[in-house]
């Protein structure tokens, strides 16, 4: 089968040849894939990969009852075929399209398990950091209809456009250390953001962090976290969340009714053949790439 593969020569990082055949063992199910969405996450640990392995976590396409799903693997996802454990994969309506339900696994189990953790939403203030990102964009949507004040920090105005079409009450560029407390942050940019979120969260609020794009280091007074009450700060890798709480079926199922129902919006900002993979690669690490960044296997 073809795949996209770890080639340190290559200028993104992979290239498409040949690989060989996934095995599905007890457990799990093995999908002729026909999309996958690409996260940050993954294309920054390329240049740390094994030759000849397979990236890929979010994965859409057919059983081999052809029945259509939408799952999170462990890898191997750039692919023809890929395993998938079958506790992480959720049936697709027809309406819904393995582009669209490609950009599910990784960024909206994120956002569901993050702001799961920060309990009953409604009337309560929500920062979302890297609102632009895939992980953002889902947040904003799901917080907003669960009754959140939702306030997204973007790196510009222009990464911000549609943004409070999609639910954000409130849209800055950075997050001072001053300011009206939040009830839940969602952090994922680290250094100066996350110190800034551990004294901006309220007395009884909960910072979660789940990503670190920045290079810098967080140094903060502590003093200055623990003397607001007892506030917590809880790192979050969605994989090891999913298993803690047995969620991922259920949490995907969620979110593809969400998607049919057209109470979800995708936010696709790119769509192009895994053959033309350097360019997505490319325009999503330099944050072109406004939403989610699609690879369609053809």
């Amino acid at each position: 089968m073809l795949a996209l593969v770890a080639d340190r020569s290559s200028t993104s990082g992979v290239s498409l040849r040949e690989a060989p055949e996934p095995q599905p063992g007890p457990g799990e199910t093995l999908v002729e894939v026909r999309a996958v969405s690409l996260n940050r996450g993954e294309v920054r640990r390329l240049p740390a990969r094994a030759e000849g392995t397979i990236p890929g976590w979010d994965v859409a396409g057919v059983t081999a009852g052809d029945t259509r799903v939408v799952g999170l693997a462990d890898q191997g996802g750039w692919a023809e075929r890929a395993v998938v454990p079958d506790d992480r994969l959720a049936e697709l309506p027809d309406e819904v399209s393995f582009e669209d339900a490609s950009t599910l696994p990784v960024a909206g189990l994120t956002a569901i398990r993050a702001l799961e953790v920060g309990g009953p939403l409604l009337g309560r203030r929500v920062l979302i950091t890297g609102a632009a990102g895939g992980v953002g964009r889902f947040a904003i949507q799901l917080a907003k209809r669960a009754g959140a004040h939702v306030t997204g920090v973007v790196r510009s105005p222009e990464r911000g456009a549609g943004l409070e079409e999609l639910g954000a009450d409130e849209l800055i560029t950075e997050l001072e250390p001053e300011g009206e407390p939040f009830d839940l942050l969602l952090e994922s940019v680290g250094g100066a953001s996350l110190a800034a979120a551990l004294t901006r969260v309220a007395p009884d609020g909960t910072v979660v962090a789940f990503g670190a794009s920045s290079p810098e280091p967080t140094t903060f007074d502590v003093s200055r976290f623990y003397n607001r009450g007892a506030p917590r700060l809880y790192g979050l890798r969605v994989f090891d969340e999913l298993v803690r709480h047995r969620s991922a079926q259920r949490d995907l199922g969620l979110l593809v009714s969400e998607l049919a129902a057209g109470r979800l919006d995708p936010q696709i900002d790119l769509v192009t053949s895994w053959r033309d993979a350097d360019t997505a690669l490319t325009a999503l690490m330099e944050r072109r790439v406004a939403g989610k960044a699609v690879l369609t296997v053809d």
